[in-house]
This record gives structure tokens, sequence and C-alpha cells, in this order.
């Protein structure tokens, strides 16, 4: 699971610690599969050398090129269990850190209890949190998780005034869609806490390992004509003629999928091009498809 490229002083504290690791049965369905098929081989080195040094990490790219399944992969690597927050505008404190509630002791007595929410419980145990579309969330409410992510690696519960100081395991892997609607852009201050990974779109014999391997579609000669679609629309992409959506490899999965029982082209517009606002995005990509099926 650790390449060679990962130095030797890091490889082996890493088994060492996963050795020492003993999650309880709860915990350990948090762990994350080792599933991520890596573009290049740096971008799945530094991010694992970031997380053993205590970095926070920013994992940058557009949809589909697979920032969670490396977050999930890291946690299987670091055998740690992984909290995860899906921001929207709607995300609040208590949503990251916890609600009150009214509850019953053994004899029956009413009390008030605090729920910790994922941020709380990834500090105490010492496990990831992985908080993903970020720039999603509004800026106040980031705000408060400043202390998290600094030096201090420390917050304190507004629901309960306690100080809470983060376990030394505690790891933070946040990813970013860049240029989204409703999305907004990071604060310097907010960036300037993490170390910044670009995770492009898979491409060429990497992908068609991972269509051969994920894929119910057997048919070679197909698979690897959706890599080259793949790579015909990445290049629209490049060129501001579509969307990065479009380039999605979690669609490309899709559509290899429904070919096993349908046309290609009728799986292209169902996994792909459907899924665009724009006529004329939508069109680009049956276009591309057509020269190709």
């Amino acid at each position: 699971m650790l390449t060679e490229a990962i130095p030797q002083e890091i490889r082996e504290q890493l088994e060492q610690k996963r050795e020492q690791m003993n999650a309880n049965t709860e915990d350990a369905n948090l762990i994350g599969a080792a599933a991520f098929e890596a573009p290049r081989e740096d971008i799945l080195v530094d991010t694992i050398i970031a997380l053993y040094l205590g970095k926070n990490v920013l994992l940058k790219g557009p949809t589909g090129s697979g920032k969670t399944k490396l977050a999930e992969h890291v946690s299987a690597i670091f055998n740690q269990p992984m909290h995860a927050v899906n921001c929207s505008t709607d995300l609040d404190a208590e949503a990251l850190l916890g609600f009150k509630t009214l509850s019953h002791d053994e004899q029956g007595h009413s009390q008030i209890v605090f729920i910790p929410g994922p941020i709380m419980k990834a500090m105490t145990k010492g496990h990831f949190l992985y908080i993903d579309e970020i720039n999603m969330a509004k800026p106040e409410t980031l705000s408060l998780i400043n202390g998290v992510l600094d030096y201090r690696r420390s917050i304190t519960n507004p629901f309960t005034g306690e100080v809470i100081t983060a376990h030394p395991d505690f790891r933070v892997v946040a990813a970013i869609n860049e240029g989204y609607m409703g999305t907004v852009p990071l604060n310097e201050a907010l960036k300037n806490r993490f170390v910044t990974v670009d995770i492009p779109y898979l491409q060429g014999e990497a992908l068609y390992k991972l269509l051969k391997s994920k894929s119910v579609l057997h048919d070679d000669k197909l698979l690897r004509t959706y890599v080259q679609l793949s790579a015909d629309l990445v290049t629209l992409i490049e060129m501001g003629q579509l969307p990065d959506e479009a380039g999605s490899i979690r669609a490309l999965l899709d559509a290899c999928d429904l070919t096993a029982y349908i046309p290609p082209m009728r799986a292209v517009a169902r996994a792909i091009a459907d899924k665009l606002e724009d006529e004329r995005e939508r069109a680009a990509v049956i276009n591309t498809a057509e020269t190709l099926f």
C-alpha cells in the first residue's frame, strides 16, 4: 500500500502506527478504503507526507476527479477513522461541533447533554476530519474552526464553554471545487492553513485500468474507446468549450456501466451530456462521442 517513493522513515512510522491502532468496531467502520488511482505518484506521496507531518491538506480539483477517494485512501493508509462534513450554505455550528439535547439518566431524571459533532469527535479521538466542498460554507461558519486548523489545534465549544485541544493524531483533509455555482473564494487566512494538492482527471492507461476493474463493461475495445472519449472531453474543457463536470470520471464510469446493456451513444447522453445545462455543451459531448462510437 505504501509506495517506495515515500521516505523509509515515514513508511516505518506509518507501519508501526498501523500495528498500534486498535479502533473499536464502530470507529473501524469509518476507516476508508484504499481505492484511489493516482493520476501521478507525487499526488499520493505528497498528501501522505504532508499529513504525516501534521499539516492540513486541501485537495483541489474538478468534480469526479477522486478527491473524496483520495481522502478515504489516506484514511486507510494511516488506519485512522475519518469523520466527514459536507459543506453547504446551510451549514451551522451545530452541524460542525454538535448540539445540546434533553436526555434521561438511569433514574429517569431529565438532563441536558451535549452530543458531539464530527469535528469534536475527530479532535478528541485523534481521527481524520474530511471537509468536503469547504468553499460552499459561509465564511462566518468556517471562522469557527480557525483555531482547529492552526498551531493552536484547539476550539472553544460555544455550547459548553469547554476548550477542546486536539489529539496528536488528529488530521484535517478538505476538498474544493473552484468556480462552481454557490461557491465562494477561500480567504487568504484560511488558505494559508493548508498545504494544497491539485487532483487532475485520471487519463491514459491508469484510467483504462480503473474502468476495467470497476465497470461491469468487459469489452476491451469499448473501454479503450471511453478512455479516448475522456481525453477528448478534457481537451475541450481545457479549451473552455465544456465545464469541468463533463470530464467527471464518475460520470464516465456510469457511461461504461450503461454500455454493458444499452448502445454507447445513449449511455453517453444519459451519464454525461444530459447533465449539462447548456444545449451547445450537450451537443459538443454528443458530437465528440459520435466520432468514436
